[in-house]
């Protein structure tokens, strides 16, 4: 099988497999939608759930397969910084702000005020765009995200 894949036009090839190309499209694509939302909370959500696409992309891509023997489920965020060391504050900042993302999901009207979720969503364009270099895919243009209040 053929890994080499394109997802755009504009990115140069790289050997990602098309599963890893998928998810890094999709935090891309979620960063995008999420830019649009109106709700604190949906952009919050929105944000986290795209940089957890990215660091989904690098685990996908660099992980060992598991082996026979059955251990207890890890998070994607417990994962990132044995494949990638140097994304390891990342995966940490990331998974601290799990539980307000669940807050936020369950649609709590104070879980997130939107200073925190543009600030979120301005970090998880960074983090995305980290996570495509890692894998060495070239990045697109940036996003053009909210400025800080």
């Amino acid at each position: 099988m053929n890994t080499i894949a394109q997802v755009r036009p504009d990115r140069v090839r790289c050997r990602v497999a098309p599963s890893a190309l998928a998810l890094l499209e999709s935090a891309r694509q979620g960063l995008v939608s999420a830019e649009g939302d109106v709700s604190a909370g949906g952009r919050y959500v929105g944000a986290h759930l795209a940089a957890l696409r990215a660091a989904a992309a690098i685990v996908a891509a660099r992980a060992e397969p598991p082996s026979p023997r059955r251990k207890r489920p890890r998070s994607v965020w417990e994962m990132l910084p044995r494949v990638e060391p140097t994304l390891s504050e990342w995966a940490a900042f990331f998974a601290a702000g799990a539980g307000k993302r669940a807050a936020a999901e369950a649609g709590l009207p104070r879980a997130v005020s939107g200073r925190e979720a543009d600030e979120l969503l301005r970090d998880a364009a960074t983090f995305v765009s980290l996570a495509e270099t890692a894998l060495g895919v070239t990045t697109p243009l940036p996003l053009s995200l909210p400025a800080a209040m």
